[in-house]
């Protein structure tokens, strides 16, 4: 979100619950009377740290920053209605072969119920960014978990089978939930974290979107049992329906009640400085064009949507898949859905983790895209050979490099793009996945049916390969990692200058709004 404000000594930002001490001598140690936030120990090399009550070197400019104890409600009940959306998208493809007896309509039908969540993703995408810089975050939150309720209410008209629109427009008011609630993880973490905290509260924010996909394939399996007469299946499939509004429901009570659009005071020094910018002119249009001209960039777009749109369409069509192989089994196909979700959390963990301490973007992505094509080949290869336990197997480590890929393509994304936007790149990566995500759904649903689900999966594995070898051609200009260099030599090197003018001197205008599922909002690095 985009903040105007006055750098004038001894103003303030006029931004509703937003309380910002810009005189020069602001000092961080003084109490904020607010009952609601404690200090951030924060300083950058070569600024010495303040005394209790007395001037801090470089913070004068960017006011009072401090972490408020209201963020870890606000992370929770972010993730929490963002699990519920998800749980959403996948219930329903993780017992396909259910519903399509229920509702008497082809396992296309059942697919394009995922689907929708990749369709309204790409008109609404830059819409929703706008909205989110004009309106803020509060907005934001309240419109994606009312829509998430609505949804689930609307989905218990369709108990019968003759209602089966009824369930399709309940899932594409879920689907347009989707759309405000995707790319948050980020917006919220830099804008309620410290700079310490960031990079944790992001990917707990994260994870709550990906243990939703995981409760998506565990939960409906044992909810809905696949039994034959259509009242009691009618009965089975109302309590997921009732139990999911209700939740949903409770989730946006929580949100009206707790949800703020920003703490008291900034969390963090970037985030200080972000708010007290000047208004400048932006131009969404004009990014992604310069983000189109970089060749590297667009390269990393197309193996992103390659890799994820695979992800996307795997999940969709496994219950299909297992289900072929091993008939009656469709809860054992829930978990193992599972599995490939929550192993591709520690997977993703475990890339962050190593990114931060080696910053070898290229190689580490280079080397799980490889791994995610050689993980596909086996299970195409075992998932027919008569033995679940071998699937789990494959399965897991296939979810645990696939998966474990989704924010290496962000992270990576933000160095070849440096300064722009995070949000605008992020924004394009997620509109490549969907595209390909739903263009990979249709097309290996359809080779299954004429050719079997070996096929299908070979299918994905020959785009693993071309995204692989589009991947070794990227090259690695970080540039967000040459900025930090340079910027910690020039604060090292002239302790006299105050921090906060120092960082606004950077050729960086863009707002901080957030288009896409961006995993590290430009979060300056002292």
């Amino acid at each position: 979100m985009s903040t105007a404000a006055s750098l004038a000594p001894g103003s303030g930002v006029g931004v509703p619950g937003q309380v910002l001490g810009l005189s020069a001598g602001a000092g961080c140690g003084e109490p904020s009377g607010a009952g609601m936030v404690r200090q951030e120990s924060l300083q950058a090399p070569g600024v010495a740290a303040a005394e209790p009550g007395g001037d801090e070197q470089g913070q004068g400019a960017a006011g009072e920053v401090r972490v408020s104890r209201r963020r870890w409600a606000v992370l929770l009940l972010f993730s929490s209605y963002s699990l519920c959306n998800a749980f959403q998208w996948i219930q329903y493809g993780s017992i396909n072969n259910v519903f399509m007896r229920f509702y008497g309509v082809s396992a296309f039908a059942i697919d394009w119920l995922s689907m929708s969540y990749m369709l309204t993703y790409i008109p609404l995408l830059f819409p929703v960014a706008w909205l989110l810089d004009k309106r803020g975050l509060r907005l934001i939150a309240l419109t994606g978990s009312a829509l998430n309720a609505l949804g689930a209410w609307v989905k218990l008209g369709s108990l019968r089978p003759h209602l089966f629109p009824v369930t399709v427009l309940g899932q594409v008011i879920c689907s347009l939930a989707q759309v405000f609630i995707l790319g948050m993880p980020s917006y919220i973490a830099s804008v309620w974290f410290g700079s310490r905290e960031v990079s944790t509260a992001c990917s707990i924010a994260v994870f709550g979107n990906q243990l939703g996909i995981a409760l998506g394939f565990l939960v409906p399996p044992v909810l809905v049992p696949n039994v034959e007469d259509v009242e009691k299946l009618a009965y089975h499939i109302s309590i997921m329906f009732f139990m999911t509004a209700g939740v949903a429901t409770a989730l946006f009570i929580l949100v009206v009640i707790v949800f703020k659009e920003k703490p008291p005071y900034p969390p963090s020094q970037a985030q200080a400085l972000i708010q007290s910018r000047p208004t400048v002119e932006y131009s969404y249009v004009q990014s992604i064009l310069r983000l189109l001209r970089n060749a590297n960039f667009v390269l990393l777009m197309v193996t992103y949507g390659l890799n994820t749109g695979c992800f996307y369409s795997l999940s969709t069509l496994l219950n299909r898949m297992v289900i072929h192989h091993y008939p009656g089994k469709e809860v054992n196909a829930g978990r193992i859905g599972l599995t490939i979700v929550l192993s591709g959390m520690a997977g993703a963990l475990l890339s962050g983790l190593w990114l931060d301490r080696t910053k070898t973007y290229k190689q580490t992505t280079l080397v799980v895209y490889i791994m995610s094509l050689v993980g596909m080949i086996v299970y195409t290869f075992t998932l027919s050979l008569g033995h679940l336990w071998v699937v789990f197997v494959t399965a897991g480590v296939l979810g645990f490099f696939m998966t474990g890929y989704l924010p290496l393509g962000f992270e990576f994304a933000a160095e070849l793009t440096y300064p722009e936007s995070e949000g605008t790149s992020s924004g394009l990566l997620n509109v490549s996945a969907q595209i390909f995500g739903i263009a990979f759904t249709i097309s290996q649903g359809q080779i299954m049916d004429h050719y079997g689900t070996k096929a299908g999966n070979l299918f994905l594995c020959s785009f693993l390969l071309l995204g692989t070898i589009m991947t070794a051609f990227i090259k690695a200009d970080l540039q967000r990692q040459q900025a930090n260099a340079e910027n910690e030599c020039t604060v090292s090197n002239s302790p006299s200058i105050p921090v906060a003018p120092l960082l606004l001197a950077q050729d960086n205008p863009q707002p901080s709004s957030l288009l896409g599922m961006g995993l590290a909002l430009s979060e300056l690095q002292l």
